[in-house]
């Protein structure tokens, strides 16, 4: 069967399709992808995975046409950075009234 497992990173993505014998596992596929080979900041025991945009874990058993994805870790915390630019906004209009 065909899955692909993907990684991005800003400024390179990868989307590696393979074939893989039915039965195989997130961790399996992604360790036949050479992916880990490719980039060394991935780290299977810290990072998150999914399969389209859902968490899974790495014994979950792939389908047809699934596409395993490696998460990097958040650099920054999104709803602070919602507040920070919200907080911005509102100074901007103040100082344009005045």
């Amino acid at each position: 069967m065909i899955v692909e497992v993907a990684y991005a990173l800003p400024d390179k993505q990868s989307l590696i399709s393979l074939e893989v014998e039915e039965g195989t596992t997130i961790k399996e596929a992604i360790e036949a992808s050479g992916v880990l080979d490719t980039y060394d900041q991935i780290d299977l025991t810290r990072d998150k995975v999914g399969i389209f945009s859902k968490f899974a874990t790495l014994d979950t058993v792939l389908r047809e046409k699934d596409r395993v994805e490696i998460y990097r870790p958040l650099i920054a915390d999104p709803k602070k950075v919602r507040k920070e630019r919200a907080a911005k906004g509102k100074a901007m209009r103040s100082v344009k009234k005045a």
